[in-house]
């Protein structure tokens, strides 16, 4: 299966920190892929670095066949890759409808954007409810809904999910990992940043483990679950 996004010798430096080591990683179109990790280990460095948002010290990254290794932010979401943040990053002097709109900014599609908005709101009922009124006043699970329905309404081809679960309940998150699971389902090809290790393997087609900006281990999901590794380390086995 050839990779819808492939990464190889990715390295981020801040200042004389080598944050991320010269990592290689390949998106599988239709699949979920995480990168779980410690906190501090790159894992959200690596995100960034894809968006366009950190500077890359080297390495290349080739999305749909293209390079895009220098290329500026705006245009990698024009170009189908959409970054849900890290804290959710919600406009929240906004309000939930206006938030929702600025997540098409770049499409002039008017019927398509119709239809997305109306599937957003399907997917998450609890926004149409709040429309109105302002994002800031949302709680943290439905700010982390609005900031996924953002992303979405891009229509990317690929989404970037950074830490989705951060700071949420615990009936919230499995509800957050339904909802990844049912977008992944329809087709849209995930990168799933998460520091919640057995969730994100769990609904994981393929993964990596990055320890201070290395990976050091990959596979299956499933096959990670069960890595005695990962076991030690990561699920208190």
């Amino acid at each position: 299966m050839s990779a819808l996004l492939e990464v190889s010798g990715l390295k981020v430096n801040f200042g004389h920190v080598e944050a991320v080591k010269g990592i290689d990683f390949a998106l599988h179109e239709g699949q979920i892929t995480t990168l779980v990790g410690a906190n501090g280990a790159g894992k959200s460095t690596t995100l960034l670095a894809l968006s366009g948002l950190v500077a890359k010290a080297a390495g290349r990254v080739v999305f749909a066949g293209n390079d895009i290794t220098r290329m500026p932010a705006h245009k990698i979401v024009d170009r189908g890759i959409s970054q849900v943040a890290e804290g959710r990053a919600t406009l929240t002097t906004l309000t939930v409808r206006e938030n929702l709109e600025l997540g098409a900014y770049h499409r002039n599609d008017a019927q398509a954007i119709a239809a997305d908005y109306e599937y957003v709101l399907a997917l998450f009922p609890r926004l149409r409810e709040r429309l109105d009124g302002l994002a800031g006043n949302l709680s943290g699970g439905e700010q982390q809904m609005l900031a996924i329905a953002r992303a979405l309404m891009a229509r990317p081809r690929v989404l970037l999910l950074d830490e989705p679960s951060m700071g949420l309940a615990p009936l919230i998150v499995q509800e957050i990992f339904l909802i990844i699971k049912a977008i992944n389902q329809e087709g849209l090809t995930i990168f799933l940043v998460e520091q919640n290790v057995r969730q994100a393997l769990k609904v994981a087609h393929r993964a990596y483990v990055i320890e201070t900006g290395e990976i050091v281990l990959e596979g299956t999901g499933e096959a990670l679950l069960d890595h005695p590794r990962v076991l030690e380390a990561y699920l208190g086995v």
